[in-house]
């Protein structure tokens, strides 16, 4: 029986838990480097077994991810109306504010399934601001008026993600055994999202019944890169129905493959699921009987939305079975997962 979406209580972090893999980008930033195929094959290899890796060595500024972060606290710690005015509207757009309740994180694919979460276990305590590139005329960013700092730090964040996103579908094409630049075509135009995640101070009861910061769920695209505060708290969920804390490590940049990743791959990456839970209090924390609040920047990476996804060259011929999904739109598949995690 699979493991039910939202666990009785919040697993705790296990100080004998297993780490995941710590995989550098240096090779790939370095292509002649003597290391980089073994380096690629690592990759390949968390990519298949966790489906969760850390990468070091980012060639993204720390200066700048602390700017994100400063910038922001800033905007969530706007009215609610200065929020609302920049409101996320569409799930094709998926850009602009969501607020408290507006999204449920779900292993549910349609929007009843959804619903039905929501009701049985409450909402994600969360709020976010979505981002995605700054020249789709059709689906315009939803910028805060007047916020210059705000929308210049962001766009930059998110074009060093997009170069990220394609040095790492570099690495992956190498440890499948493909061209190192098979994945530059299907990624140029960069119809990524950067999101910003805030999750609030809240009482020790708000996490009553088994509720979490954010639902077990798998992402959707091709890969996510996630950068998280001190606090913690994300899970992955291990094959026996268990959960891995993976703890925050400085200078680390944590990854994991989407869905759509796992399509493309024809079973052969793993999309693992994974929540958001509320850690235990640090010495001196919690003594006003609240949990403090919690950070993260996550940017969710996608083949560009004109593309269409079918299983790769050597994962679907001869003994391998054959291809076990059919070709997809990038898109409109991305469209369809938002679709039913936003209410209305």
């Amino acid at each position: 029986m699979a493991p039910s979406a939202i666990s009785p209580e919040p697993i705790p972090p296990n100080d004998g838990d297993p780490t995941l893999p710590l995989i550098s980008l240096t090779p790939f930033l370095d292509p002649s480097s003597p290391s980089t195929l073994p380096t690629a094959h690592s990759l390949l290899s968390a990519l298949t077994t966790s489906g969760f890796l850390y990468l070091t060595d980012s060639p993204i500024p720390p200066s700048l991810l602390s700017r994100v972060y400063a910038l922001s606290a800033k905007f969530f710690a706007r009215p609610t109306a200065e929020k609302d005015a920049v409101a996320w509207t569409t799930p094709r757009a998926n850009r602009g504010y969501t607020t408290f309740g507006k999204e449920k994180t779900s292993l549910g694919l349609s929007k009843e399934e959804v619903d039905a979460e929501r009701l049985g276990r409450g909402q994600d305590q969360k709020e976010s601001f979505e981002i995605g590139r700054d020249d789709e005329e059709e689906h315009p960013n939803r910028w805060p008026e007047g916020d210059e700092e705000f929308k210049g730090v962001m766009l930059d964040f998110f074009g060093r993600c997009k170069e990220l996103h394609a040095v790492v579908m570099r690495g992956i094409a190498l440890g499948m055994g493909l061209n190192g630049g098979f994945f530059d075509e299907f990624v140029p135009i960069g119809d990524n999202t950067l999101r910003l995640l805030h999750y609030p101070s809240v009482s020790a009861d708000a996490f009553a019944g088994g509720r979490v910061r954010a639902g077990l769920h798998s992402d959707y695209g091709s890969i996510t890169l996630l950068f998280q505060d001190e606090r913690g708290g994300l899970q992955v969920e291990r094959p026996d129905g268990s959960f891995l804390h993976v703890a925050p490590i400085e200078g680390t940049v944590v990854m994991n493959a989407g869905d759509l990743l796992t399509r493309w791959s024809n079973g052969l990456i793993r999309s693992t699921r994974h929540r958001v839970v509320e850690p235990p209090l640090k010495k001196g924390q919690g003594v006003d009987g609240r949990y403090p609040p919690r950070y993260s920047v996550a940017y969710f990476c996608n083949p560009d939305f004109d593309k269409m996804i079918e299983a790769l060259p050597g994962t679907w011929e001869g003994e391998k079975g054959g291809k076990k999904w059919e070709p997809i739109n990038s898109g409109d598949y991305l469209e369809y997962r938002l679709s039913a995690t936003h209410s209305t």
